[in-house]
């Protein structure tokens, strides 16, 4: 007994000449708000895309997307791995039990002890004394005194959770990417109905000036000029058509789905209103943005996976056993004095192979350190993101409206323009240079409302929303 105690604080000894484990957690220290102005705790990132959008076509479009999109097809895929990897760890948590059956015979020589026992037993009438039968169940089970197993488990359950996180980023991609698309789609037909305005206003500028030829007024040069202003217009037109052409086709694409049509709300662009947005604290990045909360689950199931890698310079204890029968006779095969059975136990500390395990110690102290630095990296991602959108937007709606300013200005001076080359008062290059900055601003107002929206739309998913 004393020589057994001896031996089992021997293996404990070999098995704690370990390195010192450190379970680390990343800071989540962020400033208190993202901006001086006083600001409450609500944050857009929680509303549903749905709401927030507030338009059936695309919302249809997000619908058809999220269903037949293949990135998220492929990533519903890799979750299903991840809950594979998960049953595969549970399954080395239980023991192992399995049944079987066999069946054996031999012929001895007839000049060894054995033969000639044979023959003894043969004659008294024994039927098959070298035959062998055997059936019954056996079991094997790694005891998990040290948590090796349930750690590993741990990892595996918090990987899937990490994967379906994967998959909420890339649903928040995907409805911001459709979304833009679709915006971008409005601007262009918007785009489209400025120069059809403009060409109706050069081809009338246009007869009007080979009208004043005729009569003497006006000469070739300007003839010319006209007309080439009302060629480059038709061409605009014709680049922009090839341009929504390819939208549509991308946001087929983005949805799964071949729809030649993409109806959309085009007339309301340049009316729809943005009003202020509820960005709430930076604190709430942490539990809205999926690439965080999916960076968090990573840091913990390293954690898990440290924890694993220590428990191998612990000893490991396995139990085996079974029971079953075994008989030479068929018919005395389930007979109660039949009956074998067997129970072991090993313990076992690692002593030569130490440097596999170091190794993979090392390596899973440092994948720790890896998913701590990543998941910092996501927090000052984020809130620099935030804070980028918060100026784009106040930026871009306040361009929008001076650029408002310099459109109405240059209305009125399509107008005077045309209303002094009438009598005489300017001449032609001046209606040309005033039809043209007209046209430029009306084309540049429609990008500054789409920044607009684009720039509603990225702090929108900037704060977390879209996944919701």
């Amino acid at each position: 007994m004393k020589s057994l105690y001896f031996y089992f604080a021997m293996l404990i000894a070999i098995g704690c000449q370990m390195p010192k484990m450190v379970i680390k957690n990343p800071e989540k220290t962020l400033p208190n708000q993202f901006t001086l102005k006083k600001v409450d705790s609500t944050s857009i990132a929680t509303i549903n895309w749905r709401e927030f959008f507030g338009d059936e076509y695309l919302a249809a479009l997000i619908d058809t997307a999220l269903i037949h999109n293949q990135e998220l097809n492929i990533l519903a895929q890799d979750i299903e791995l991840t809950k594979s990897e998960l049953l595969e760890k549970k399954g080395d948590y239980m023991p192992k039990v399995g049944l079987g059956a066999g069946i054996g015979t031999s012929k001895l020589s007839n000049n060894t002890r054995d033969g000639q026992l044979d023959k003894i037993i043969e004659k008294n009438e024994l039927k098959n004394p070298d035959l062998d039968l055997g059936i019954g169940a056996q079991m094997a089970w790694e005891i998990d005194i040290w948590k090796q197993l349930r750690n590993a488990k741990n990892a595996a359950e918090i990987r899937v959770i990490a994967s379906n996180e994967g998959k909420n980023l890339a649903i928040s991609r995907l409805v911001a990417e459709i979304a833009h698309t679709y915006y971008e789609l409005m601007a262009l037909d918007n785009s489209i109905l400025i120069l059809d305005e403009n060409i109706g206003i050069q081809k009338e500028a246009y007869e009007k000036m080979k009208w004043l030829k005729e009569y003497a007024k006006a000469n070739q040069l300007a003839v010319n000029r006209f007309e080439a202003q009302l060629l480059n217009t038709q061409t605009k037109k014709f680049q922009i058509n090839q341009t929504i052409k390819e939208k549509e086709n991308y946001i087929q694409f983005l949805t799964g789905k071949i729809n030649p049509n993409i109806p959309r709300h085009s007339y309301q662009l340049m009316t729809m209103e943005v009003k202020e947005l509820a960005i709430g604290i930076p604190s709430q990045l942490i539990e809205n943005r999926p690439d965080i909360r999916r960076a968090e689950q990573i840091v913990k199931a390293s954690q898990y996976d440290l924890k694993a890698a220590k428990a191998n310079f612990y000893p490991k204890l396995s139990l085996k056993a079974g029971i079953g029968f075994s008989a030479f006779d068929p018919s005395v095969l389930l007979h109660p004095e039949s009956i074998i059975y067997n129970l072991a136990g090993d313990l076992m500390a690692p002593v030569l192979n130490r440097n596999a395990f170091f190794a993979k110690y090392n390596a899973a102290n440092a994948l720790q350190n890896q998913a701590i630095y990543e998941y910092q990296q996501k927090v000052i991602i984020a809130y620099t993101e935030v804070l980028n959108q918060i100026n784009k937007l106040e930026n871009a709606q306040n361009s929008f409206k001076t650029k408002e300013k310099e459109v109405t200005l240059l209305n009125e001076s399509v107008e005077i323009a045309n209303s002094l080359f009438q009598y005489a008062k300017a001449d032609y290059i001046e209606v040309l240079l005033t039809q043209k900055e007209h046209l430029n601003a009306e084309m540049e107002l429609i990008d500054y409302k789409l920044d607009v929206i684009q720039s509603k739309i990225g702090l929108y998913q900037s704060l977390g929303g879209g996944w919701h």
